[in-house]
């Protein structure tokens, strides 16, 4: 499975703690991540991951744009949660387009380990009869 990966600057330390307590499922699919939160992970926990610009200078666009080739199975967003902060149309659409291409994602931990789980247990094999690559 085709994973993105994706961590506000507040949660960064919490994507590199469910990386490394998940890092046994993860390993064995395909990751991607913005640039800042795929280094991060990379060093931490050893997993391959592939990176992008970061997330404000054209990340989330580069991730809208593989979900919307099918290229991308699911989305693990932890977005920052802080009152007040300025909604960001890059996210917002990349939220959307996961929504029309029906790829699950988790925009809070609670939310990620549920799908990481469920990944585990074969609950997500749906993508690869909805979606089929090749």
């Amino acid at each position: 499975m085709n994973i993105a990966l994706i961590a506000d600057v507040e949660k960064k330390e919490l994507m590199l703690q469910f990386c490394t307590a998940y890092r046994g499922i993860l390993a064995n699919q395909r990751l991607c991540a913005t640039a800042t939160t795929g280094k991060l992970v990379a060093e931490s926990t050893g997993l391959a991951i592939s990176s992008f610009l970061p997330g404000k200078q054209g990340g989330l666009e580069q991730i809208a744009a593989l979900v919307s080739c099918n290229e991308i199975d699911m989305l693990l967003y932890f977005r920052s949660s802080e009152a007040g902060q300025e909604i960001d149309e890059a996210a917002l659409n990349l939220m959307r387009l996961c929504d029309a291409h029906m790829v699950p994602t988790a925009t809070n931990i609670a939310t990620a380990e549920v799908l990481i789980q469920g990944l585990s247990a074969g609950f997500l094999d749906w993508r690869n009869i909805v979606n089929p690559k090749g």
